[in-house]
């Protein structure tokens, strides 16, 4: 596929990530639906260029393992995996439903594409360490997705201490760097340079426009290519694609409405 249709392809899956999100939202009426947003296109890129996966075989020991260790962004991890295959797309009608599989975190199914169950913020850091450990003899590359917000937590730093000590070369850190959290914007909590700490704790860092197919896909394949741990800071926009609440804190814990799923109302 040519570069400029394979941009485009993916551009396009960002989008549809971003309507499943909204859909989840408003059928459930509820949802952290701003930081799923954030995240709908750097899952897009992974599973639809970069993971080594294959959804017929979800167990697969040869696969590369994906941790979203800021589980309350589940809803975008179910959409992505609907898009890529693993399970029918009508089967997200259980979202945050009694008796369904897809809770407001995820919670480990390998056959539903999702290797471990998170959303207590800074756990998923230590659990793709052991995974790295355990895969060092292997090709299968360790992903982790980190919440800005969610590097105020003490284990993601004793995770990423031991990770830069060992120089585990089959890891790769993506942060998401919507500038929010919870309550406020992370700059009232985080006042550091993430790039420089990380740099600190022996990590080679990049840093890349999150919402660019392109430029994601560039830099995660260098990333994937290096021998050393890696993280990638992607500069996003909480509530990506909904005009209204693009870059506030209001996106956040934001619940979609019939207005949202129109399309003049979800943008590139």
């Amino acid at each position: 596929m040519h570069k400029k249709q394979k941009e485009s392809v993916l551009r396009k899956t960002g989008e549809k990530v971003r309507r499943l999100i909204l859909e989840m939202s408003f059928r459930s009426h509820s949802g952290e639906t701003g930081s799923a947003l954030s995240i709908s296109d750097i899952l897009s890129v992974l599973y639809f260029s970069i993971l080594r996966v294959n959804p017929k075989k979800p167990d697969d020991p040869k696969r590369d393992r994906f941790v979203l260790s800021k589980g309350h962004g589940a809803a975008a991890l179910y959409a992505v995996l609907a898009l890529r295959g693993y399970f029918p797309q009508k089967k997200l009608l259980e979202y945050r439903t009694n008796g369904g599989e897809f809770h407001s975190h995820p919670s480990q199914c390998l056959s539903l594409g999702i290797e471990a169950s998170t959303g207590s913020l800074g756990q998923g850091l230590s659990i793709a360490a052991g995974m790295a450990l355990a895969l060092q003899k292997t090709d299968s590359k360790v992903y982790v997705l980190l919440g800005d917000g969610e590097c105020n937590e003490g284990s993601v730093w004793e995770a990423a201490l031991f990770i830069g000590n060992a120089r585990l070369p089959n890891i790769v850190v993506i942060i998401d760097d919507n500038k929010f959290q919870g309550f406020g914007a992370t700059k009232e909590t985080n006042r550091f340079d993430l790039a420089k700490q990380w740099r600190a704790f022996g990590w080679k860092t990049f840093t890349v426009d999150g919402h660019n197919p392109r430029e994601l896909e560039r830099v995660l394949l260098e990333a994937k290519n290096a021998n050393v741990p890696v993280v990638v800071i992607a500069d996003t926009v909480a509530g990506k694609g909904v005009t209204d609440i693009e870059h506030t804190l209001q996106a956040h814990y934001y619940v979609a409405n019939k207005i949202d799923l129109g399309k003049k109302k979800i943008k590139r």
